[in-house]
């Protein structure tokens, strides 16, 4: 890999995508984003995005999440998947954000992965987004298109993370997942990569052209 490719891979992503900040999950407050995120994994955000708009309008605050029933949580996301386990994680962290952390979601790295639910993914997604601290989200999308790049041979999130961090410049560090959701969903697919119009194929090893 060398530094002249990569700043053509950055080059190319910020003419096509723009250098603003994205966020494909809809939220006001910061644990309105929070709660997105930890209903994000292994969903599509437009599902998740089509069931916070009731949720968040009948729970208006952390403190009826944090009163709300686990059976009643599972009937308001049961269309997204794995809703046995995220309702209980939603109305643990809203408790857990009330009872340690005064109601306010924390910055830190390791107060975020304390609250249920919570994983690194998660974490720095808050981390970049709420609180503006340089931030790797490794998702399915970075995952794989990073490893057809030829930025990285390895399937683990975390190891791919540190490894984004040092050849990544800190400004592109929560671009780079905004940038690769886009990527693969419109371009890049899963199965069925359209390489021939990828404006990345003459920088990318892996691409069928």
């Amino acid at each position: 890999m060398t530094d002249k490719r990569l700043q053509n891979i950055l080059d190319k992503l910020d003419e096509a995508y723009g250098t603003e900040k994205k966020m494909y999950l809809e939220y006001n407050t910061p644990w309105q984003l929070l709660f997105a995120t930890i209903l994000s994994a292994q969903c599509t955000d437009a599902r998740v995005n089509i069931v916070t708009r009731d949720l968040y309008k009948k729970y208006d605050s952390l403190e009826k999440f944090a009163a709300a029933s686990v059976e009643e949580m599972e009937k308001d996301i049961h269309s997204i998947g794995f809703y046995h386990s995220k309702a209980k994680n939603l109305i643990a962290c809203a408790r857990k954000l009330l009872s340690d952390f005064n109601g306010e979601v924390p910055s830190e790295l390791e107060s975020l992965l304390s609250l249920p639910g919570v994983g690194r993914k998660t974490a720095n997604v808050i981390r970049g987004n709420i609180f503006d601290m340089p931030s790797i989200v490794v998702d399915t999308h970075v995952k794989r298109i990073t490893k057809k790049l030829g930025l990285t041979e390895s399937d683990d999130p975390v190891k791919i993370e540190f490894e984004l961090m040092e050849i990544l410049p800190k400004d592109h560090w929560i671009l780079w997942n905004t940038d690769l959701i886009t990527l693969g969903r419109t371009i890049c697919i899963a199965r069925r990569e359209k390489c021939d119009i990828c404006f990345l194929r003459e920088d990318c090893p892996s691409a069928k052209v």
